[in-house]
């Protein structure tokens, strides 16, 4: 029950009503035993620094950002972590008495999302589709977590090349872009790749039955699958993988785990993502 005590956090964006942070940090908060609540607000892209002002005003300990805001976010914070630096990208804020220190969690939260199923990408190889927001920050994280060699699979090239860019300027992952349709050089870089990870909306509903993969012998090697999408959580990509005899991670999990970084972050305390997954998704 709120009371005086209560500590306030949420989340930011425009629209906002798609959100399940609210239903995510309310149920970790429950769980922990915790006096705390988690708010949407509905903040317009020329509101965010009033917006910001007023939650500092009323003490609110964090807060996290979706769409239009994570960009901007950065401008306004005292302070960076390493990834956010990087990405350019904000998606978590910690409140120390005014002091704002900005994270992106979505890239820290897929990795720690395979280290808790035993997968760590140190020394790995990875093929990563898309370059948008969310698989920037993955992308990025991956990279700082000790990735060998990432190959950036895009329909734009240049924009994938941008990203290759960034990264081999700013850690030791040998980072090469390859464009959608030069289908050879995909293929050679997924047959020799240890995980594949799907950032793009292919597969989303409605169009569930779009894929990245086209050609299911190029599992042969059995690297791990990883998707972005959570609707469906069994999406063509994740279908083809097990098909193959692949691990596989479905979206769920990345969204479960950024908000557990989020968690960590503000409370000190560790999310309890399965019994959050089991209330929240039932699944």
């Amino acid at each position: 029950m709120n009371d005086g005590n209560t500590t306030l956090y949420g989340v930011l964006g425009h629209p906002i009503h798609h959100s399940f942070s609210p239903a995510i940090h309310t149920a970790a908060f429950e769980a922990n035993g915790l006096n705390a609540t988690y708010l949407a607000f509905d903040v317009a892209e020329d509101q965010l620094e009033k917006a910001v002002d007023g939650l500092v005003t009323l003490d609110a300990k964090g807060w996290n950002l979706t769409m239009p805001h994570k960009t901007k976010m950065c401008g306004l914070c005292d302070e960076l972590s390493e990834a956010a630096a990087i990405v350019g990208a904000v998606n978590t804020v910690v409140n120390d008495h005014g002091h704002l220190t900005g994270h992106i969690t979505d890239g820290a939260g897929f990795t720690a999302m395979l280290r808790a199923q035993n997968f760590d990408v140190k020394g790995k190889r990875v093929v990563l589709f898309g370059a948008g927001g969310a698989a920037r920050a993955v992308a990025v994280q991956l990279a700082l977590d000790g990735a060998a060699a990432l190959s950036i699979v895009n329909r734009t090239l240049s924009k994938a090349g941008m990203l290759a860019d960034l990264i081999s300027a700013n850690t030791a992952c040998d980072a090469r872009a390859i464009a959608l349709s030069d289908e050879k050089a995909a293929a050679e870089q997924i047959l020799a790749a240890d995980l594949l990870v799907n950032g793009t909306k292919l597969g989303m509903a409605p169009n569930p039955d779009t894929c990245v993969l086209t050609d299911p012998a190029l599992l042969q090697n059995k690297p791990v699958l990883a998707d972005f999408v959570y609707n469906p959580l069994n999406t063509r990509f994740l279908q083809m993988g097990r098909e193959a005899g692949c691990r596989t991670f479905d979206g769920l999990g990345m969204l479960l785990w950024q908000g557990a970084l989020a968690f960590k972050l503000w409370t000190g305390e560790d999310m309890p993502v399965a019994a959050v997954r089991q209330r929240v998704f039932h699944q």
